[in-house]
């Protein structure tokens, strides 16, 4: 059985986390619009879930680094 080639929307792996946060505001947004076909909602359904769990993994990231920066204890931001 074949297995179906995911769009390049889909495969593609955001950049950064900025980038990543603003096109799941977007698919948020189109979602949240009730005008999507449903297959159209589905992929962006999943996309999103792509996407949340990349924003994840890059805030876990830094929150260990910070912990490493700051010798393992995680102190409250203070503006300067």
């Amino acid at each position: 059985m074949a297995r179906a080639t995911p769009s390049p929307e889909e495969a593609a792996v955001p950049p950064t986390y900025e980038d990543a946060l603003a096109e799941l505001e977007r698919l948020v947004a189109a979602m949240e619009g009730g005008q999507l076909p449903l297959d159209k909602l589905l992929d962006s359904y999943k996309r999103g879930a792509q996407l949340l769990s990349f924003c994840r993994a890059r805030l876990e990231a830094v929150e260990q680094q910070v912990k490493v920066l700051e010798d393992g204890e995680l102190k409250p931001w203070t503006s300067a």
